[in-house]
């Protein structure tokens, strides 16, 4: 019996997708897993999976086309039936076209849910309903040019790596399992890259007289309508104080030392995330959504993290951090970190957070204001750590000292309330061994 591929929803706010690339034809055959196009959402670009084996039928829409949530992408024929039947079946009707379903959608205002989003092998989240499936694919195996040897690379990179002019098979993996990453393509084009914080691919630069226009992708549409509409909405307020992290850096030389045969290094926002669980623990109010009428407290916590990615920014998720210890923390956070720059996170590591960290002290950054993500009623900004002079017994001495910034919803989270919560904050990073002893 036929199956019908339809567009899934794979992140909370997309509507419609863009139908980048079809990475199948018609008449190919398909088994599970086997990607069949790349799709860009509000979020990221992601690859989607045939879940049924038999052949590509009739692909009801083209590259470029913007897709409803739901509406109809292909056609596969799973059983003895003839594909060219199954096509001329489809055309005739029996199947709608996917550009008109969009149409449609935009004059009622309608979305339509995904027909079926299937588990990835990762372990994906699934939203069940009716149709056919399809869903964001784990990164990619590309085969290399002699014999049998492969090459695993992320699709960005892979992207990146062609834009470039990279034969992927000159570069060393540094991601889960020696893939490469996108990191390890810009470490090779831009000198100086290194280890240093993973840079956005530079825009052209358009030459003198001349000037460049460029439409604003659905990530970044997307980005620019939920932060007007925060700033609009939101009344929001700063409060920014000062910790002392001389010891807490002193600390992570000596759990790095211990921890080098492992070959785990913590960074500061390992330490920074810990102290934050535990804050948001005893902060509830804090550690909160608010719809506008309702605010809801978690006794967990989820941590969203900034990542910056090309033309673009993602919050993935690390979920129940707060009954982790530094080591995982690294792990998890290294692991989430690398697929969102490679956009492959799965829907659920990109919502539910109780609360976002944007951390820009690697870029050298001293002191910035972040912008609430709703329904999250605060977020913290994170500058470098840096040598100042500090009043020490009486005398002024050079300390590692870190600027931290709250934002917080004035409509549920009063100042008081903020200042509390920085203040046990600091006592964390300032004693870093009381995290321990709370958790």
């Amino acid at each position: 019996m036929p199956v019908e591929i339809t567009m899934p929803q794979l992140s909370d706010t997309m509507t419609e997708g863009k139908l980048v690339k079809w990475l199948k034809k018609e008449g190919d055959k398909v088994n599970p897993g086997d990607k069949i196009a790349e799709i860009e959402t509000d979020k990221a670009v992601m690859e989607m999976e045939s879940f049924d084996s038999g052949t590509l039928a009739a692909l009801m829409a083209a590259e470029g086309d913007k897709v409803a949530v739901g509406a109809i992408l292909a056609v596969v024929a799973t059983g003895k039936e003839n594909p060219a039947d199954v096509k001329k079946q489809a055309q005739a009707g029996g199947a709608r076209p996917a550009a008109a379903a969009t149409t449609e959608a935009a004059r009622s205002g309608e979305t339509r849910e995904a027909g079926h989003v299937g588990q990835s092998a990762a372990g994906g989240q699934a939203a069940a309903g009716g149709g056919g499936t399809a869903v964001a694919a784990p990164p990619q195996t590309a085969r290399a040019g002699n014999g049998d040897q492969r090459v695993r690379i992320s699709p960005l990179a892979r992207r990146i790596a062609a834009d470039k002019n990279i034969d992927p098979k000159s570069l060393q993996g540094s991601g889960p399992g020696g893939r490469i990453v996108k990191r390890d393509v810009l470490s090779l084009s831009i000198p100086g890259v290194g280890s240093a914080p993973p840079a956005a691919a530079p825009l052209p630069r358009p030459g003198t007289g001349e000037k460049q226009v460029d439409p604003l992708t659905k990530m970044r549409a997307a980005i620019a309508k939920n932060l007007l509409a925060s700033t609009q909405n939101i009344p929001h307020f700063y409060e920014t104080i000062d910790a002392d992290v001389e010891e807490l850096a002193a600390m992570r030389v000596r759990l790095n030392e211990i921890l080098e045969p492992q070959k785990i290094r913590l960074s500061l926002g390992d330490f920074i995330a810990k102290a934050l669980a535990m804050s948001l623990l005893a902060h509830p109010a804090v550690n909160a959504t608010f719809n506008g009428t309702e605010v809801t407290r978690y006794g967990d916590v989820h941590l969203g993290m900034a990542v910056a990615i090309p033309d673009g920014l993602i919050v993935p998720v690390l979920r129940n951090i707060h009954l982790m210890g530094l080591k995982e923390i690294r792990q998890r956070s290294v692991d989430l970190v690398d697929r969102a720059r490679a956009q492959r996170l799965r829907q659920d590591e990109m919502s539910g957070a109780t609360f976002t960290v944007s951390n820009l002290g690697s870029y050298g950054i001293k002191e910035f204001s972040a912008i609430i993500n709703p329904p999250q009623v605060a977020i913290l900004a994170v500058g470098a750590a840096e040598k100042r002079p500090a009043f020490r017994n009486g005398q002024i001495v050079g300390r590692t000292m870190m600027s931290l910034t709250l934002s917080s919803d004035h409509r549920v989270v009063d100042g008081a309330t903020a200042a509390e919560f920085l203040r046990t904050l600091k006592s964390f990073l300032e004693e870093p061994g009381m995290m321990m002893v709370f958790a």
